[in-house]
């Protein structure tokens, strides 16, 4: 955590999971596709960006990025409904540009990314809230303890290949035994995402 961010699961990983949601037969406009078109199988890329910020009273706080993520997503040209999305996040790559913070929240007192290696989202729910943005709910998984989550999507650009999404979301990190430094830091991480798939 950047000398602002975080305590969070994986939230930034749901957030991949709401890619798949952007879109549907009904979208206008040059920039978005038909879900015929868009449909397929994605591995989100390296370029994607998993960032997140928890606030602190008087201002500040913690602000960072997830440098190691993989997951996929698949579009289903038939039924956005029918989509998924699946994320994993490693919390030993938390970057915050201050190492005592990278390493407190590597922690037992966070992370505990010695013993807890992963957090991970699996989508159950995707859908459409309009002409290119999409709910997804799913199931989040950090520090042993799994919570339904939701995260909003917004389809940002798109080609034949590749298809990128903006993705937020607002996790508290108390259910997941996380809430080390509350209140003077917010219960509340929140993850504000830029997503990039790239077609199989």
């Amino acid at each position: 955590m950047r000398q602002n961010s975080k305590p969070s699961p994986a939230s930034a990983l749901a957030l991949c999971v709401a890619l798949s949601v952007a879109f549907s037969p009904s979208i206008a406009g040059a920039n978005a596709p038909q879900l015929q078109d868009a449909a397929g199988n994605y591995g989100i890329t390296g370029a994607s960006r998993i960032h997140f910020t928890v606030a602190q009273v008087g201002g500040g706080g913690i602000v960072g990025d997830f440098g190691k993520f993989s997951g996929n997503f698949r579009i289903d040209g038939a039924n956005i409904g029918r989509s998924s999305v699946e994320f994993t996040l490693y919390p030993e790559s938390v970057e915050t540009g201050e190492s005592r913070v990278e390493d407190f929240l590597k922690s037992s007192a966070v992370f505990d990314s010695a013993t807890y290696r992963t957090v991970t989202f699996r989508s159950t729910s995707i859908k459409q809230t309009g002409p290119d943005t999409a709910a997804v709910e799913g199931t989040l998984t950090a520090r042993g303890k799994a919570r339904k989550e939701q995260f909003s999507v917004k389809l940002t650009d798109w080609n034949n290949r590749q298809i990128s999404f903006k993705i937020r979301g607002s996790i508290f990190r108390s259910p997941y035994g996380m809430d080390v430094g509350t209140p003077i830091y917010s219960n509340v991480v929140e993850f504000d995402m830029n997503i990039k798939g790239q077609k199989h």
